[in-house]
């Protein structure tokens, strides 16, 4: 039996402010509504440019359930399409890149499409004459999505044709692909690598919730971190002139305390994009690296060289499902493929321009914090895996984000708080109701 569709305030009624009801993260109905009013609303990320650099270049992703294809057609353009042959359906790419060379061709039967999508042949077209093919949909190719916005290399698209602008969806929060992007002394990033692809059992909103809980790394990683930063300290004082490893430098600060946490702050944005890490980090301490701020210094000046490396932001959600850590260079991409089933995707950006030890360093600690391998990554898919058995509990239906919340609470806002409060997840449901509410009301409408 159907609870939610076509019911918009049983869907506003699942978050509270100070509560959110179970359902959003294990309901298959709420699931199923995401797909359909939420994420082609949204301004949702896809890849990075440098990922197509050559004509016929191509890469697969999804929003929400839609399979998506972006190529670079021969006049240089970026085109992004929907990943499904006009005629049977099938998918056109299934490889999560490559290069297609002058046209794509459906392996069922062998339509071909131009990079640009249009259609360029079709075996025994003969068969098509006089049967009013031309005005099919089909005709056309494979469908285009117009909504395409490419960002400081970030390509980000929308789905739906009429929904909010990009520039009123993130409003100031792309100062943090500014920020991440200015760290090259060219003022480029690129993906040289593919991403470490790690499957999650469980629901995609908790891999978003987590980004910005910081109350869970001295708990949760204190038997992986905890005991590396353990051996690390007596290695030390045998050794008190030992050179700490870029390895410690990358797992010690999970031991952090509350209290740094409480002084670093978090910042929320309207829509449901906020971070964490806004007078402070973890990754505030690392070794600088020869030869890295006399470049930045020549490309800036000694001044604005100083302010893009001292903001030092630990990691910001881009809603709904990506989040990108600006001073190591990495982006986490949080795919949906069920209620209880979320696949990764960790990709590392080379800054341009910048000494080859900086690269290294992300790719380190890509390996050490998000592969299934690493320190600490495990730790937060085992509470994942138990938070979304534990919801299954008849014993309470609502998971509690009363930490710091206050009465009157503003929802699209920005502000700074306090770095231990729960107000980037509150935020980030407001988002979610809005987008889910708004939508489906306009479907309703629609329909009547």
């Amino acid at each position: 039996m159907e609870r939610y569709r076509g019911n918009p305030q049983a869907i506003a009624d699942l978050v509270k402010g100070y509560a959110v009801h179970r359902d959003t993260y294990v309901d298959p109905e709420i699931f199923d509504l995401e797909m359909e009013h939420m994420f082609p609303n949204c301004w949702v990320y896809i890849g990075h440019d440098s990922q197509i650099k050559n004509p016929g270049d191509f890469i697969t992703s999804k929003i929400g359930n839609q399979p998506i294809l972006a190529v670079r057609h021969r006049d240089g353009l970026v085109y992004v399409m929907h990943n499904r042959c006009p005629h049977k359906g099938v998918k056109i790419a299934s490889e999560p890149c490559g290069n297609t060379g002058k046209f794509f061709r459906c392996p069922y039967h062998a339509w071909s499409f131009k990079t640009d999508g249009s259609l360029l042949a079709i075996p025994l077209n003969k068969g098509y004459e006089g049967t009013g093919f031309d005005a099919d949909k089909a005709a056309e190719g494979l469908p285009r999505i117009e909504n395409v916005r490419i960002y400081r290399g970030l390509i980000f698209v929308r789905l739906a044709e009429e929904a909010m602008s990009f520039e009123d969806y993130f409003c100031d929060s792309l100062s943090t692909v500014d920020n991440m992007a200015d760290r090259s002394p060219e003022g480029e990033l690129e993906v040289l690598a593919a991403p470490i692809r790690y499957m999650h059992q469980c629901n995609w909103k908790m891999l978003v919730d987590n980004q910005t809980d910081t109350c869970h790394p001295m708990v949760a990683h204190e038997s992986s971190a905890g005991t590396a930063v353990n051996v690390w300290e007596r290695a030390k004082k045998a050794n008190p002139d030992m050179e700490t490893p870029m390895a410690v430098q990358l797992y010690a600060p999970f031991m952090a305390p509350y209290e740094f946490y409480e002084g670093a702050g978090i910042r929320v944005w309207p829509n449901g994009h906020g971070h964490s890490g806004v007078s402070g980090s973890i990754h505030q301490d690392y070794d600088d690296i020869d030869g890295y701020l006399g470049k930045m210094e020549a490309a800036y000046g000694t001044e604005r060289a100083h302010r893009i490396l001292g903001d030092v932001r630990h990691n910001t959600n881009y809603f709904p499902n990506i989040m990108v850590k600006g001073p190591v260079g990495i982006l986490r991409h949080f795919i949906p493929l069920a209620v209880d089933k979320t696949l990764v995707e960790s990709w590392v950006f080379k800054l341009k321009g910048a000494p080859d030890k900086l690269y290294e360093r992300a790719l380190m600690y890509n390996r050490f914090i998000n592969a299934p391998t690493s320190i600490v990554g495990h730790d937060d898919l085992e509470m994942y895996e138990r938070a979304q058995e534990g919801l299954l509990s008849n014993g309470n239906e609502w998971i509690n984000l009363r930490r710091l919340w206050e009465e009157d609470e503003a929802e699209d806002t920005t502000e700074v708080v306090n770095g231990t409060s729960e107000r980037q997840m509150r935020n980030q449901m407001y988002a979610w109701r809005k987008f889910m509410v708004q939508n489906m009301e306009s479907s309703l409408e629609a329909a009547e």
